[in-house]
């Protein structure tokens, strides 16, 4: 893991998005300049207390960036390369670093390669970058493999040596143009062999890129050994989060911290509550009272966290599985922070909060986490890690309860009453109440 990585907190933008553009790039002509809308949001990022950047794509695209049609041209709806430099140089100034999406997996359409392979057929040079799947398609012309059954998303046939030369020449430029690293989109999807084919040769260059793979099941480790990732992102952490808030469940949490446990001897995950695929953090859980036992679980166990931009705020926004079920989790922002309204302030102070106490304790990047108590409603949870620890504790019935602290010194952030005594400590919680202790 590069050294940056161990003090970094990202901030996620789905930048299309987030800057207001049109859905489809035959909407526009010419180049809107767009990019300068998230440079405006830089300042507010800092004063959040994140230290770099997670953008979504930002490539030329048809749509809704994942059908990238120029992996060398930024998406016009966003701008031109000029946008993109200032916009690395504003973020610099600032001390955040980049980290670009990298839609390496498949592409759309309107690929120029795929226009030609579409034009001259399956026994094409330009067949050859792609997969084609036995038989005929409904017009008589080759029929291509698609990422996962969309049909505008072609996938690229990662055997072919002129495939990995133009991912490596792509990473590698923008690179050279001042990004940090990359995401992996879908990297589960593509070969492990191809990955540890082309990141030594990305790291020859550049050997602090922090590079992470979008993994969703499976086996993380193995994915992270075979491909030379520093990290992936952890999918059953999110899930286990959410999910036993809601059903009161921390046997479920405990489970996965434990599984968590085993990834970090490896390496630092990426984790996260919410992101531009899933629903809302603050619309995914039940009761909002448990909002902040979330955030306190994200941003003080291992890995390295992500917080999606809107999520500070306590947007809400709830995926659908259909066309354009995306679009209510991935909104446009006000062309300044000051446009935001004022009901998601405490939530955004409980962010600058605990990134606070987080920047404060790098070594939480590689903290293990252990139960001091376990019950269905209530939890203890020591994290460590270098001879440091912090003990978290966590209620989601409606009674008052009172639960051991052990070797506790003293209250950080949340609300709770510790008391001390010859046997260790005791911390009192009221009803849905969450607390952070020093040991």
């Amino acid at each position: 893991m590069p050294s940056w990585v161990q003090y970094a907190i990202f901030w996620q933008i789905y930048p299309l998005g987030f800057v207001g553009a049109p859905k489809s790039i035959d909407m526009i002509k010419g180049i809107d300049h767009r990019l300068d809308h998230i440079i405006d949001w830089l300042d507010y990022a800092v004063e959040l207390g994140v230290s770099a950047l997670l953008l979504g794509p930002i490539f030329a695209s048809s749509t809704h960036g994942y059908d990238t049609i120029d992996h060398y041209r930024i998406d016009p709806r966003l701008g031109d390369e000029a946008d993109f430099d200032r916009l690395v140089a504003a973020a610099n100034q600032r001390g955040l670093k980049i980290i670009l999406d990298g839609v390496f997996n498949h592409v759309g359409r309107g690929f120029p390669k795929f226009i030609e392979a579409e034009a001259e057929g399956a026994g094409s040079e330009a067949a050859q970058w792609f997969l084609p799947v036995e038989g005929d398609g409904s017009n008589g012309t080759a029929a291509w493999e698609t990422f996962e059954g969309h049909p505008g998303l072609i996938t690229l046939n990662h055997e072919n040596p002129d495939v990995a030369d133009y991912v490596l020449d792509v990473m590698t430029h923008w690179m050279d143009r001042g990004v940090s690293g990359w995401r992996l989109d879908a990297a589960y999807a593509t070969p492990t062999s191809f990955w540890a084919q082309i990141l030594p040769t990305v790291r020859q260059s550049h050997p602090e890129a922090y590079i992470f793979g979008e993994v969703i099941h499976g086996d993380y480790v193995g994915f992270v050994q075979e491909t030379g990732v520093d990290s992936v992102t952890q999918y059953e952490l999110w899930k286990a989060i959410w999910s036993a808030l809601n059903d009161t469940n921390f046997f479920e949490l405990a489970w996965a911290l434990d599984r968590h446990n085993r990834f970090l001897e490896h390496f630092a995950p990426l984790t996260f509550v919410g992101n531009h695929d899933v629903t809302r953090i603050a619309s995914q859980l039940e009761d909002t009272r448990h909002l902040p036992h979330a955030l306190a679980l994200l941003l003080l166990t291992g890995g390295t966290p992500c917080i999606y931009s809107g999520d500070e705020q306590g947007f809400r926004g709830i995926k659908e599985e259909r066309e354009g079920g995306d679009d209510v989790i991935r909104p446009a922002f006000p062309e300044h922070p000051d446009g935001l309204l004022d009901d998601g302030l405490p939530i955004y102070r409980l962010h600058q909060d605990l990134i606070g106490l987080r920047r404060r304790n790098p070594w939480l990047v590689r903290a293990r986490s252990e139960a001091l108590h376990l019950e269905n409603q209530q939890m203890v949870l020591k994290v460590s890690a270098e001879g440091n620890r912090l003990i978290l504790a966590f209620n989601l019935g409606e009674a008052d309860v009172a639960l051991p602290a052990g070797d506790a010194s003293s209250l950080l952030l949340g609300e709770g009453n510790l008391t001390k005594n010859g046997e260790g400590g005791t911390v009192h919680l009221k009803g849905h109440g969450w607390c952070v202790l020093s040991s």
